[in-house]
């Protein structure tokens, strides 16, 4: 994310509500609450706020407000959550808050509300986002959107928001607030804790941004991207990629300074094409990583594979990252709102008064008298094509440059999240905010990126959050990965030669017989891949539908009549083709490079056949081991948290039909993988 800094002076909330004759009545419950439709846990209300809490300009904003009531239904403290973006809509996530905070919420009422601007408060909108086409850039979009808002852009800050927020708990009656901030929600808490210290009861702070950030130049996220490399390589688990993943970046990012690289990508049906990948992509992919660890754990042995002239793992993995999205960036985020807060209030290195070139020139000019160390392996221009400076240079400003200001930070129980592999927010931002509150207590979650108690694979820090409150010892999450599905995936061989022969085999034969084991393997992983994205629209695929791409060539399909492999290309000369159905399998080996040969199906599930006129036997790795392991992650992994409900049990149940099918060594490679069997606990298959 990427939110305001700076402040505008604040009037006292009750003289802000009395701006308008009409709202010139008392604070205390003036919000009228009815059910929801649909719920019976939250109500519905709505609070009219000045447009400008100063009072110099006239107008009014409505708030839409969701509250659920303390069992008690007279408490005299809330929780007021608030989401990021700037310009993500609270509302929907209701449920989840009230999940997550679970015990707080006992003798604490939760309030939660689409800040100004966003959702259902009062939207802000342009029309040039609906037809894009019409303007020569987005810089002439961003600036036709900012006259199209008018004058009314300059109050969408965070101290607007502050104010709202006051504004609500006085008419909500209440003596104070816990204020619980993901991301861009941080800021608002903070600042409104700077505000009225007095009635902060507590501050949970999820992923944090600093008051005076975010870093208009994002030098922490950059100075971050090294740490997060070699944490993913740690207990050498990039032994057989790469001794250094922070090298092979910085040879790839030189590489493509001459241009992109170019790479073949095969569709799920098994048809090439080229993308053009781009210094600037791989940044974007570290970054979409924050919402989806599996992007970075196929990043090293891409680069890894780039940097050495083999691209086809990094042209894969953009494909899969372009289909895929962020959570943050896609879901409820008002564009607009988003650019009339972020361009309004960071304090880009600029004059406001120059031309939207001139500013870029200024802030590059910035850039390139920054130390190349501060951005290796990136450089400058990644980081100002990473940056809000090429749209907010356009925006038309309505308010003067934000003023410097270093308030100090109220002591109050603070309780902050940051996730050890987070890049949107690193945990830089979240030591500098707990060192200004003497009382706060940092908790660095492993495995995780942004938005740490939404995205966590363990229950570690939903834990802290409930012993913060029950006045207990918060216990230090554990180090190892979570979750076999999150380690760096293997460096894809790029020839036949650079296999080893499978124990117990020599030759041509053998190293054939080992790459279609490597080739099964990375079947079982975008098979698992394609299913997943399918489960993250929502919506129940059936297996029918699902199919994917080689890594060279061919594709694979789940159909009526099995699973089929159409010329399945992992290493270059090896294919896999034929059919595994219930009880019997056929598989065609061939390729220039391979000994051609026929699998089938023998006893106890193990492919047996010929491979080069020589009998050979593909056994699995283990017998009945795969289930083992993957119960043992499951039992590591949180499958309670929101977001992570089985949407599909009569789905999941033909696939464990269909995994009984399949020999031990794809089987098992399947049913190992902890997200299938997170899912598969949760629906109580």
């Amino acid at each position: 994310m990427r939110s305001p800094a700076g402040k505008l002076l604040l009037a006292l909330v009750a003289a802000a509500i009395g701006l308008s004759g009409s709202l010139a009545t008392t604070a205390v419950a003036q919000i009228a609450y009815t059910p929801c439709a649909g719920t019976n846990d939250f109500g519905c209300g709505h609070l009219t706020v000045p447009l400008d809490p100063s009072g110099a300009t006239p107008g009014a904003i409505t708030l839409a407000i969701r509250r659920h009531l303390a069992p008690t239904g007279d408490a005299k403290s809330a929780v007021i959550a608030l989401a990021g973006g700037p310009g993500q809509a609270a509302i929907p996530f209701a449920e989840e808050f009230s999940e997550l905070l679970g015990s707080i919420l006992a003798t604490r009422d939760l309030i939660v509300y689409d800040q100004r601007g966003t959702g259902l408060s009062h939207p802000l909108s342009c029309h040039g986002f609906e037809s894009p086409r019409a303007y020569s850039s987005f810089g002439a979009l961003i600036a036709a959107c900012g006259e199209q808002i008018g004058a009314e852009r300059a109050f969408y800050t965070t101290p607007d928001s502050v104010a709202d927020i006051e504004a609500i708990r006085v008419a909500g009656g209440y003596e104070k607030l816990v204020l619980y901030g993901t991301s861009y929600g941080t800021k608002v808490a903070l600042e409104y804790a700077q505000e009225h210290p007095e009635h902060v009861e507590a501050l949970i702070l999820d992923s944090v941004v600093t008051p005076g950030g975010p870093e208009p130049l994002d030098r922490p996220t950059l100075a971050a991207v090294p740490r997060i490399l070699r944490q993913l390589c740690a207990r050498g688990a990039c032994a057989e990629i790469t001794p250094d993943p922070v090298r092979d970046l910085a040879r790839l990012v030189q590489r493509m300074r001459r241009g992109p690289v170019v790479g073949r990508v095969i569709s799920d049906r098994g048809r090439p094409h080229q993308v053009r990948i781009s210094s600037d992509e791989l940044l974007e992919i570290l970054l979409a990583g924050d919402f989806d660890p599996i992007l970075r754990a196929e990043f090293i042995a891409a680069v890894r594979g780039g940097a050495s002239g083999d691209s086809a793992a990094l042209a894969r993995l953009i494909a899969r990252a372009e289909s895929g999205g962020e959570s943050e960036s896609n879901e409820d985020i008002d564009v607009p709102l988003y650019y009339a807060t972020t361009c309004e209030e960071q304090d880009f290195p600029w004059s406001r008064t120059a031309s939207p070139r001139m500013r870029i020139a200024q802030a590059a000019a910035q850039l390139d008298a920054l130390p190349a160390s501060s951005l290796a392996p990136f450089t400058a221009a990644n980081a100002l094509a990473l940056s809000d400076i090429p749209t907010c240079a356009f925006w038309p400003f309505a308010t003067p440059a934000p003023p410097v200001l270093n308030e100090p930070l109220p002591n109050v129980p603070t309780l902050i999240f940051s996730g050890a592999d987070d890049l949107r927010t690193p945990t830089s931002g979240a030591h500098a905010v707990a060192a200004q509150i003497p009382d706060a207590h940092v908790l660095i979650v492993p495995n995780t990126g942004h938005s740490v108690l939404t995205t966590e694979p363990t229950k570690c820090a939903r834990e802290a959050l409930h012993a913060q409150f029950a006045g207990k010892p918060i216990v230090r999450c554990p180090t190892g990965p979570a979750s076999p599905l999150f380690e760096p995936t293997p460096l894809p061989p790029e020839h036949l030669s650079a296999v080893t022969p499978t124990h117990g085999y020599r030759g041509r034969t053998g190293r054939t017989l080992h790459a279609i084991k490597l080739t099964l393997a990375d079947f079982t992983r975008q098979f698992l891949l394609a299913l997943l994205e399918k489960l993250g629209t929502g919506h129940a695929p059936s297996l029918s539908s699902l199919s994917t791409g080689g890594l060279r060539a061919g594709w694979a399909q789940f159909s009526a009549g099995g699973l089929r492999f159409h010329g399945y290309t992992y290493i270059p000369g090896v294919t896999l083709s034929g059919v595994v159905k219930a009880g019997s399998a056929k598989l065609l080996i061939g390729g220039s490079t391979a000994a051609h040969g026929t699998l089938r199906l023998g006893s106890h599930r193990k492919l047996v056949g010929e491979l080069g006129g020589e009998h050979v036997r593909l056994a699995s790795g283990s017998s009945g081991g795969g289930a083992t392991i993957a119960r043992a992650h499951a039992d590591q992994l949180d499958l309670t948290r929101p977001g992570m409900r089985a949407r599909m049990p009569v789905t999941l149940a033909r696939l464990e039909d269909q995994l009984g099918l399949l020999p031990a060594g794809l089987g098992e490679d399947l049913s190992a993988l902890p997200y299938l069997w997170s899912l598969r606990f949760e629906a109580g298959l």
